[in-house]
C-alpha cells in the first residue's frame, strides 16, 4: 500500500537564528559519544525511530554503520537521564561548511517530558561550533535538516521554536511499512 509523505527541510544560517529552549530538571546531561560505535549508534537509532517508521538505516552493515561513522565532522551527542539514554542528535558535516542534523529524537519513555528542546539546543549549538573540533572542516555556515509526517507528533514545532526556518517541502508517495519497532517482534 502507497501512502504519501510530506518532507519538510528546514534550516538556521546563523548561530544567532537559535532560540534555546528551558534546561529541563536536574538529572539530565548530554555527552558525546567520541568512539564511534556502530552497536551502540544502531542501538539509538531504532531504540528513538523504532515506533516512527525510521527504517533507511536497518539495512546497513556493519561496515557500512563504520564508515558513516567515522567521516570527519560526524558526531553523536547523547541524552542521559540518569544514567539511561533518552534521545540523540546526530550530526555530519558537509561540502561548504553546511551541518546536517541527520538524526535527532528521543527514545518514547522520554518524549513529553520537556527533553527534546534542550537536546535540541545543545545539537544546534555543537553544529555551530563543529570546526573547533575538526579543524579540518571549514567554520558552519548552516544547519540544516529535513522532518516528515511520519515523524512524531511535536518534532515541527520544536523546529520552529528552536528557530529554524523552512526553505523546501516535498510530498511523495511511499510504501507504508510496518512499525519495525526496536527490535522484531516488539509491537
Amino acid at each position: 500500500m502507497s501512502i504519501t509523505v510530506t518532507t519538510w527541510s528546514l534550516e538556521q544560517t546563523s548561530p544567532a537564528d537559535l532560540r534555546p529552549a528551558a534546561e529541563p530538571a536536574d538529572g539530565l546531561t548530554i555527552m558525546r559519544a567520541e568512539v564511534p560505535s556502530p552497536e551502540f549508534s544502531r542501538f539509538l537509532y531504532t531504540a528513538v525511530g523504532g515506533d516512527i517508521r525510521w527504517i533507511d538505516r536497518l539495512g546497513m552493515t556493519y561496515a557500512e554503520w563504520e564508515r558513516a561513522l567515522a567521516e570527519p565532522g560526524t558526531e553523536t551527542w547523547v541524552a542521559y537521564e540518569r544514567g539511561t539514554p533518552a534521545g540523540y542528535v546526530e550530526l555530519a558535516a558537509q561540502a561548504g561548511g553546511s551541518v546536517e542534523i541527520v538524526y535527532f529524537g528521543l527514545v518514547p519513555a522520554f518524549r513529553g517530558r520537556r527533553i527534546g528542546g534542550h537536546l535540541l539546543t545543545h545539537g544546534v549549538r555543537r553544529a555551530w561550533d563543529l570546526a573547533e573540533r575538526w579543524p579540518e572542516l571549514p567554520a558552519t555556515k548552516r544547519v540544516w535538516l529535513h522532518t516528515c509526517s511520519l515523524d512524531g507528533e511535536h518534532a515541527m514545532d520544536n523546529y520552529l521554536r528552536r528557530g529554524f526556518r523552512l526553505f523546501e517541502t516535498k510530498e511523495e508517495p511511499a510504501e507504508d511499512v510496518a512499525t519495525p519497532g526496536p527490535w522484531p517482534g516488539a509491537f
